[in-house]
């Protein structure tokens, strides 16, 4: 089993890059849906995270998103004590996932995780994809898609490592600056690329 790591930053456009190597047949396992799958309701995850901040669970039975948010945001030791949790059981779930695609006989996965280099998690990766746009496209592409001005989208992007660190941990660079086409068209020669592997 090949596993890859796909990766960028906030409005790089990485769910654009994720979308066109499924229509290109790749599996793409998603760290941020495993994420939630994780916490679903009946769930270790949940449970644990309960159990560790009370009054998190909606009276459906479901975490509820904002009430945790607002126990974490400022609190470093409390976020790292919820990712004590959490990423145990991504994890677990991640190779649980890669399990049954290779019964099924799939050799080539690519794993979309938003933090990929900040975890460290790249340097288990065959490759990696870094899906990179200037900085200041980027900020403009923010301010644009969530309606911030400019202040806002520059303290989103000063809490992520900059897309410049990023790139210098990529096998690819897929540059995402450009018409959607001039993409597709990197996004295919990565993906024939990690084909190639193995």
């Amino acid at each position: 089993m090949h596993v890859f790591g796909l990766t960028g930053g906030i409005a790089s456009g990485k769910s654009t890059v994720s979308r066109m190597l499924r229509e290109l047949g790749a599996r793409v396992l998603d760290a941020d849906v495993l994420a939630r799958e994780v916490v679903e309701p009946g769930t270790p995850g949940l449970q644990r995270i309960s159990e560790r901040f009370p009054g998190v669970v909606g009276p459906d039975g479901r975490l509820d998103r904002v009430r945790l948010g607002a126990h974490i945001f400022a609190d470093p030791a409390e976020r790292a004590a919820l990712n004590a949790i959490v990423h145990p059981e991504v994890r677990a779930l991640f190779l649980q996932k890669l399990q049954a695609l290779e019964a099924e006989g799939v050799t080539h996965v690519v794993y979309d995780v938003p933090l990929l280099i900040e975890t460290g998690l790249h340097s288990a990766m065959e490759g990696v994809a870094v899906v990179w746009v200037p900085r200041e496209v980027q900020k403009a592409r923010l301010m644009a898609r969530d309606g911030l001005d400019a202040a806002q989208a520059e303290a989103r992007l000063q809490a992520q490592l900059a897309l410049d660190d990023k790139r210098a941990h990529a096998t690819w660079v897929i540059d995402n600056s450009g018409a959607p086409d001039a993409t597709r068209l990197q996004v295919e020669a990565v993906w024939r690329a990690m084909l190639a592997h193995g």
